[in-house]
């Protein structure tokens, strides 16, 4: 069962702080291991750097979304940092974290206004996990609320609030894709705070995990 939200939650991923309602944004893939690699082939077929997205609801590093599992699920991220690997039991999926898109931050609210906001989008996308709402395999179709892909389940927990995550990017070359609600558009359109990239440590255990790891 999953516990409803009441008060907005902070975390920090990969030294970005979050707080509920928040969309972390991924690149598919993961240079650590082949699998993560796999996914980064996947991510080029959409546009710009940013594949994927899910929503922070809290407390600590719960988060919702709407990915390979083929349903809406929550997820844990452990220890403050983004680690595919270790949550690929809860995501069946491999990604890098990029950064955070705020998009509630492009307007100034009052602040019991912006705790209502954060703690219904947070509470929407829940209800959706739940629910176990099937992936949504029809990207055109953005408007329907029985089933998800990733992007869509935040662009219709905002929308509740008259925030339009669909800022009509589309794909390249691709006529009437302007329906689809592509990730990176809501990385572009919005305030957003972006991951530094690891430092040459970490760079050189991933790439030693990469040889050696499982």
């Amino acid at each position: 069962m999953e516990l409803e939200v009441d008060r907005v939650h902070s975390y920090v991923i990969n030294g970005v702080t979050l707080q509920t309602g928040d969309i972390i944004c991924t690149t598919n893939g993961d240079d650590a291991f082949l699998s993560g690699e796999i996914w980064k082939l996947v991510g080029k077929l959409l546009p710009g750097d940013v594949d994927h997205i899910a929503v922070y609801v809290g407390p600590n590093g719960r988060c919702v979304e709407a990915g390979p599992k083929k349903k809406v699920v929550t997820f844990n991220v452990q220890n403050n940092r983004w680690d595919s690997k270790a949550m690929g039991d809860e995501r069946n999926f491999y990604d890098t974290f990029y950064g955070v898109s705020k998009p509630i931050d492009r307007k100034k609210y009052p602040a019991n206004e912006e705790v209502k906001i954060r703690l219904d989008i947070a509470n929407y996308c829940l209800a959706q996990a739940k629910a176990e709402k099937p992936y949504n395999m029809n990207f055109l179709d953005s408007e329907n609320e029985e089933t998800f892909y990733c992007s869509q389940l935040a662009y219709k927990a905002y929308q509740r609030h008259g925030i339009n995550l669909n800022t009509g990017i589309g794909i390249p070359l691709l006529a009437g894709t302007e329906r689809i609600i592509v990730p990176q558009e809501i990385w572009s359109g919005f305030p957003t705070i972006k991951a530094e990239p690891p430092g040459i440590v970490t760079r050189v255990l991933k790439y030693i995990y990469k040889l050696f790891g499982k």
